[in-house]
């Protein structure tokens, strides 16, 4: 799974009408997730980081949910966008839920310990698991 990070406003208007997950490494006003959704018509999902998230308006998050976007809290630790513009999670964290969900565990628990293991937040774990349904 890849997620494009990006760090500026100046990036949205250079993304890939086709990307489907975006991580927002910058605080976006409500301007600016419009000309995201403008330029990314494929959008499923944003993760923004825990602090931007607890202060984002109520009206931009309900705008992205009625457009069919889910927002993700959470941070893309050990990222440098220098090297590549995007965060992939590693196929064997997928195989990992995979395997925990095959055992039988509940989406929590697992979200717990894959966040542990990988340093992807809960939500995006959870994100993750409710794709792969």
């Amino acid at each position: 799974m890849k997620i494009r990070v990006v760090s500026s406003k100046k990036e949205i208007e250079e993304l890939n009408r086709n990307e489907q997950m975006i991580h927002l490494a910058f605080r976006a006003s409500n301007t600016d997730i419009f000309r995201l959704l403008q330029s990314c018509p494929r959008l499923r999902a944003i993760q923004v980081p825990s602090s931007y998230y607890k202060t984002m308006s109520h009206a931009g998050q309900m705008f992205l949910e009625m457009q069919g976007v889910e927002i993700i809290e959470g941070d893309v630790w050990g990222h440098r966008k220098d090297i590549d513009e995007y965060y992939t999670v590693d196929d064997k964290v997928i195989d990992r839920i995979n395997n925990l969900q095959s055992d039988g565990i509940n989406v929590d628990e697992i979200a717990g310990r894959i966040s542990r293991e990988s340093k992807l937040s809960a939500s995006m774990v959870r994100y993750m698991i409710k794709q792969t349904a």
